[in-house]
Parts: structure tokens; C-alpha cells; sequence
């Protein structure tokens, strides 16, 4: 069991490393060690909380037990291996890498130190995304048909205290680009589903005036071997931002809409002018859905059979292979 006083790494201070530490430390755990290339000032992480590193030869000498791998995309895959050989177990934020190169090298350190890897699809513990799964799972409205999912946000907006044309998400170099960047939606229909993809085709947007070097939109078809079919369409151009995710089964239609919180059912028979059953979420709070993902993962380190890693490694490659347009 991974105890309050045990070091943990966090790979990359940036925002979601930042939270990450955050709720480290509400959760008791205190022995937090950084790991960055750059001393750029911590926004809203007291210094004197956590201990700084910056080469790799300290990270080795203090045992971390854990790693959280926050940097830039295009980096994961290599510090990942680093950690895992360490004998670290690692939680790893999405994409797994921005190439699909490498996972071989990674199942093999897996299997060699018995680490668990965990990627960081966040999504699975909202609320509403739950009670989509209860629907699917129990076929209470008969079997899925189609879905279609859109995730649509403008980018300068996401940290408004940066240039966005530097971060990672706008940069091909470091793995940007709205598929890999906003893969959620592309894991979360995965999950949702429980089914095994047959095919799937691609489309990238690059007319957006966005200055990126990496695609602006994505369009995914997908279907799966169950005959499902479905649209997943990414995008960091929409102004003002829009998430949702409709299925389709044989005797009704579920939508939820991530920023309404709100889960509408429309069954077979109602006119389309109708409301449907509506289904709030109103005390939602996006915070928690990283405290329990990490409770999560901490929960999983103590049972998990090192195929549990694989079977991560795998579905994760699958969507970084998915978003290769090239």
C-alpha cells in the first residue's frame, strides 16, 4: 500500500501536474518530489511543499515508489520507461506517446519489474458517464445502434496565462494536435462500449487560423465488431466550447452534455419537440474526477496482475495508432 510518507514523482509541473500535486496533498501525501528541466515558478504549488529535482540521477537516489508523468506529450513514452525500470509504478497522462513506436520496450519493462501503468482517461468517473455505462451494460433500452460524440474548445483559452502557440497541444513536435490532445472522447466511447473495434477512418482539419503546427480538428468514423457504429469529432476552434455524447439504442436516445450536466432521455414514441427525462448533475465538481481517478489508481496498485498493465499499454497504443494520419 502505497503510505503517506512514501516519495512520489511527478514528472512536469504544468497545469495537470500542478493538480495532481494539489490533490497529493489533500489526500495526506506529503513526501512529493518534482522532476523539470525548467525552475519556472509553481502557480498555485507553495515551493516549499515538495521537494525539486532535475536530473534523473537524484530521482534514482530518493526511491520514488510512484510516478506521475505530466510533461509534454512527446516525452512520455521515454520517461515512462525510465520509471518503470526504476521499479516504479506509473500514471501516466494521456496520449501514452505521440508515435507508436515503443510499446514492445514498454510491455517488456512491465513485465520485467511488475509495475502497473495506468493511463490518465479521467473521464470514466463522472456521474453522468457512469450512468451511460449502467444503460449500456444492463440494455435497458436494448442494444447500442450509433453514437456520436464532439468535443469542440478553443484552444487560446485553455490557459490564459501562456501563449498557446507554445504549448504542447498546438506543437506536432511534442505530440499536439486535437486527435491525441482531446483522445478522451475516442477512450471514453472504448469504454462506454466494451466492444472491439473493426475499422475506423480519419479526417484532419488544418483551416482553422489557429497557429499550430499540428491538425485543429479530427474526424473519426468508427465501427466495431459488434456492427455499432459511430462519429467522434475533436476540434480547438469551437467558441463557445461544446461536449456531448449521444447513443443510440433501439428504443430510445441518452445525450449527456458535459457542460450542462445534464444526462437527457428520449424514448421511442416521444415527439422530437419533447424534453425527455432529464437527468442534472448540478453539484459536479470537474476536481473530483481527478481525486477519484487517483484514488483509483492507488486502489489497483495493491491487487493489480501485471496483465492488467498490458491490457492498459495496449488499449492505449490502440488510440495513439487510431490518431496517426500519416
Amino acid at each position: 500500500m502505497i503510505q503517506p510518507s512514501d516519495p512520489i514523482l511527478i514528472v512536469g509541473a504544468g497545469s495537470i501536474g500542478e493538480r495532481h500535486i494539489g490533490n497529493l496533498q489533500a489526500l495526506g501525501y506529503k513526501n512529493i518530489i518534482v522532476f523539470r528541466t525548467r525552475n519556472l515558478p509553481l502557480r498555485t504549488i507553495s515551493a516549499d511543499s515538495i521537494q525539486m529535482v532535475t536530473s534523473w540521477d537524484q530521482v534514482e537516489q530518493l526511491q520514488p515508489k510512484v510516478a506521475f508523468i505530466c510533461s509534454p506529450t512527446s516525452l512520455h513514452l521515454e520517461q515512462t520507461l525510465i520509471c518503470s525500470q526504476l521499479g516504479m509504478h506509473v500514471f501516466i497522462e494521456k496520449p501514452i506517446s505521440h508515435t507508436p513506436n515503443g510499446k514492445d520496450e514498454l510491455k517488456n519493462g512491465v513485465i520485467k519489474n511488475r509495475v502497473f501503468c495506468f493511463i490518465g482517461y479521467m473521464m470514466h468517473y463522472h456521474p453522468l458517464v457512469k450512468k451511460m455505462k449502467e444503460i449500456i451494460e444492463n440494455q435497458t433500452f436494448g442494444s447500442l445502434i450509433s453514437f456520436s460524440s464532439h468535443w469542440g474548445e478553443y484552444l487560446p483559452d485553455w490557459h490564459p496565462w501562456e501563449d498557446y502557440r507554445y504549448g504542447y497541444a498546438a506543437r506536432k513536435d511534442l505530440g499536439g494536435g486535437a486527435a491525441l490532445t482531446l483522445s478522451h472522447d475516442l477512450d471514453l466511447i472504448f469504454w462506454l462500449t466494451g466492444d472491439s473495434l473493426k475499422r475506423h477512418f480519419l479526417i484532419t482539419n488544418h483551416k482553422s487560423s489557429l497557429e499550430v503546427t499540428a491538425e485543429a480538428g479530427a474526424d473519426f468514423i468508427l465501427e466495431f465488431e459488434s456492427g455499432t457504429t459511430g462519429h467522434v469529432q475533436l476540434n480547438y476552434f469551437e467558441r463557445p466550447s461544446n461536449r456531448t455524447t449521444e447513443l443510440i439504442f433501439e428504443t430510445a436516445s441518452v445525450r449527456f452534455d458535459y457542460y450542462q450536466n445534464t444526462l437527457i432521455i428520449k424514448r421511442k414514441g416521444e415527439l422530437p419537440v419533447s424534453e425527455g427525462e432529464i437527468i442534472r448533475c448540478d453539484t459536479f465538481d470537474r476536481n473530483q474526477l481527478f481525486v477519484d481517478q487517483l484514488t483509483d489508481f492507488f486502489n489497483k496498485i495493491e491487487s493489480f496482475d501485471v496483465v492488467d498493465s498490458l491490457a492498459n499499454i495496449d488499449h492505449a497504443f490502440q488510440i495513439v495508432e487510431m490518431c496517426q494520419n500519416e
